[in-house]
């Protein structure tokens, strides 16, 4: 697996699907122009508007290391004033430097790792 992929998951506070959606455009803006290592950052909302699921695909957990840098205000923001219940899960072993920065932006409930087993091209 040479990719490292990240899943977001997260709900929309009520009545905030706009706001939301706009400050989503603000995240992706800034990934497209200041990312360097960013593979995929695509956002997808539940049909009734209250869920929302962003798949990440990074070169390595340095990619990720690097997104957050650049998007952290803006995401700061997202979470301040329209989203709630975020957690994350990973798929690809965490650098060191990875595993510090999300304990000291999510709590252990909010994430997961998964460790590649097997795959197509395995």
């Amino acid at each position: 697996m040479a990719n490292f992929e990240v899943s977001a998951h997260m709900t929309v506070r009520p009545g905030q699907l706009e706001g939301f959606k706009q400050q989503a455009a603000e995240c992706i803006r800034i990934t497209r122009e200041q990312d360097t290592r960013t593979l995929r950052y695509d956002w997808f909302i539940s049909h009734d508007g209250t869920e929302c699921e962003v798949r990440e695909s990074y070169t390595g957990p340095d990619g990720l290391i690097e997104h957050n840098a650049h998007i952290l205000p803006a995401r700061t923001k997202l979470f301040a004033d329209y989203a709630d219940n975020h957690f994350m899960t990973f798929y690809g072993e965490p650098t060191a430097q990875l595993a510090e920065l999300l304990k000291r932006h999510l709590h252990q409930n909010q994430v997961k790792f998964f460790t590649f087993v097997r795959g197509l091209e395995s």
